[in-house]
């Protein structure tokens, strides 16, 4: 049977030969952690704390985007909610999370 495969001789130390330095295997997890901080966590927690001052800077008058594209003018602001005039009358009422961007003042008159 050993003329398909070669019989295993194998050296007591040739195991311990074979594996790394741990110190190896801990410096690329340390690295891997670090990349996955400043490519994903680090930018994430950014954009959130930018939106959290955008939702507590709103204020009656200012013209906002909303997240599905509305865009309209901040009539009135209460508590987690916020009031828009989308058009003539219209008013709807929406969460301060809906709301991505505040465009500068003029900008509903242009279009």
């Amino acid at each position: 049977m050993s003329f398909f495969i070669a019989d295993a001789m194998a050296e007591p130390g040739a195991v311990a030969a074979q594996q790394g330095n741990p110190m190896t295997f801990w410096g690329m997890m340390i690295v891997m952690v670090a990349i996955f901080y400043f490519m994903i966590i680090r930018p994430q927690s950014k954009r959130n704390k930018e939106h959290k001052a955008l939702m507590g800077a709103l204020s009656k008058g200012d013209e906002v985007v909303l997240s599905g594209g509305m865009m309209g003018k901040v009539t009135k602001v209460v508590d987690e909610y916020v009031v828009v005039d989308v058009a003539n009358n219209v008013e709807i009422s929406f969460q301060k999370a809906a709301v991505t961007a505040v465009l500068p003042k003029g900008t509903l008159k242009s279009i």
